[in-house]
């Protein structure tokens, strides 16, 4: 036992915590991001969580070898999708370079030569998916200042996303 030190002897820890950096769009402040891999229903397949600051490319590789295998009808199962639709924020040699090794054809928009408007097309499925993980306010706004808990709880949200597409 140890003597009691009075009323302010506990004092809240750092904020932020870990995986949080300062947002490039939000006046630095700090925060982080959610890297979502959905099918083409809008179904969360897999996710992870980054700083704010650190670039989307980092986390390619990671996401989609984390893609569970795709069940078919007949046959055995397809441990790869068809083909990869991405953002202008994954265009790099290194994340064009892994699709190709494993022969999953490249849809990533190029900076500079394609237009927002064509891959308007297949981001509106992960915007909405997006939404409707944003519909869990602890998500919108990250109370956690341990990265294990947030994580815990954007893995509980895909459950319920999925829960919800079954249930539909």
């Amino acid at each position: 036992m140890e003597p009691g030190r009075g009323r302010h002897a506990q004092r809240a820890g750092k904020k932020g915590g870990l995986l949080t950096g300062p947002n490039p769009t939000d006046r630095g402040k700090a925060g982080s991001k959610q890297h979502v891999v959905v099918d083409r229903h809008g179904i969360p397949l897999a996710v992870t969580l980054t700083a704010a600051n650190e670039h989307d490319s980092i986390q390619f590789e990671g996401l989609i070898a984390a893609l569970p295998a795709v069940k078919q009808r007949f046959g055995y199962r397809r441990k790869r999708p068809d083909k990869v639709h991405a953002d202008k924020g994954y265009d790099n040699r290194r994340c064009r370079r892994f699709l190709s090794r494993r022969g999953i054809r490249v849809r990533i928009a190029r900076r500079g030569i394609d237009s927002s408007q064509r891959l308007g097309k297949h981001r509106w499925v992960v915007e909405r998916s997006l939404a409707w993980l944003a519909r869990y306010r602890k998500l919108t706004l990250r109370y956690e200042r341990t990265p294990e808990i947030h994580v815990a709880f954007l893995t509980l949200a895909c459950a319920l996303v999925c829960l919800n597409k079954l249930v539909d």
